[in-house]
């Protein structure tokens, strides 16, 4: 998710749940090849298991890209075949590229000719008013015989190229999970992650009834602490403690302090965590507090025993009302 999943939000994330797979917010190419390298890449060892989600379509430029993901520590390499947007339509990748599985294909096998690392491919399941089952299951079927990849992350939704925008293109198209299930089906010995509309661990778990995995994006962004139970539910911790919201919250202030005392702008990492307290008393405060650009003088540390102040105060009133 583009300027959601940076480095200052997965460590956020990971304080969260240890062993969920993470995913970077898209890079491009281009960026890598002629950008400022570490500042995409540099992440947090604490960060693993995490995912590279890379942006292009020329498998030569992929392959390259792939080896600096290598060189920095990835742990997958994952190809963006599903953003809608026209910015993404315009370099030729993206949700456009599952008209081309032939080139997918090959942006798959020279990153896997490149690198000993897992390549996966994220897409939709189709393009604009396409929507017939066979045009998925060919794309899958094309990818995986010919480029060599194992693990589809499936949007269960179409993108609409023309006419939507990105946000549009995350509600409008309906969601069709039977056709996620119908691909594990017919390619059993592929793992397929299904993406799209799901909001808590019960849908979770009825997904996993018909497919291998889940991707959550923005729910989680917005509702992080739905995390905190995943490790056990569904990842294998077994009796594994749960985090505490405070120890979390204490664990992220010393890491934006961390950052104020290198010069870095620390509120770009602590908007992150706005949604820790949802749906307790005293959130909103809690929430408006950290946001309040007036405050940031003082620091992460004053702005943090400000905000847990009132966020208690508000939630003791509370009580007391209800008593």
């Amino acid at each position: 998710m583009m300027d959601w999943t940076d480095r200052h939000c997965r460590f956020f994330h990971r304080l969260i749940s240890r062993q969920t797979r993470l995913y970077t917010e898209m890079v491009t190419t281009g960026a890598l090849l002629h950008g400022d390298v570490a500042r995409h890449l540099d992440f947090s060892d604490v960060e693993h298991p995490l995912a590279l989600q890379l942006g292009g379509s020329e498998p030569a430029d992929l392959a390259a890209c792939a080896k600096l993901a290598l060189q920095w520590g990835y742990d997958e390499i994952n190809l963006n075949c599903g953003c809608p947007s026209e910015r993404v339509q315009r370099g030729a990748f993206g949700a456009c590229l599952m008209a081309e599985a032939p080139l997918v294909a090959d942006c798959v096998r020279a990153m896997r000719d490149a690198v000993d690392l897992p390549v996966t491919v994220k897409h939709r399941i189709g393009i604009d008013r396409v929507e017939s089952y066979d045009f998925v299951r060919d794309f899958v079927g094309t990818v995986a015989e010919r480029g060599g990849c194992e693990v589809f992350v499936v949007h269960a939704r179409n993108a609409w190229l023309q006419g939507l925008s990105p946000k549009e293109n995350r509600d409008i198209p309906p969601l069709r999970y039977g056709f996620v299930q119908r691909l594990k089906q017919d390619f059993p010995a592929l793992t397929i992650v299904v993406n799209g509309g799901v909001v808590d661990d019960a849908q979770i778990a009825e997904q996993l009834q018909g497919v291998d995995g889940v991707m959550v994006g923005r729910q989680a962004y917005h509702h992080p602490w739905a995390m905190a139970d995943w490790d056990a539910r569904f990842l294998g911790a077994g009796a594994a403690a749960a985090p505490q919201r405070e120890a979390v919250e204490a664990a992220m202030v010393d890491y934006l302090a961390g950052l104020a005392a290198s010069g870095q702008h620390w509120p770009n990492a602590s908007r992150h965590m706005l949604g820790l307290w949802n749906g307790t008393p005293g959130a909103r405060v809690w929430r408006r507090i950290w946001s309040d650009h007036r405050l940031r003088a003082d620091g992460p540390v004053a702005v943090a025993r400000a905000a847990s102040l009132e966020r208690r105060g508000a939630a003791e009133r509370l009580e007391f009302q209800v008593a």
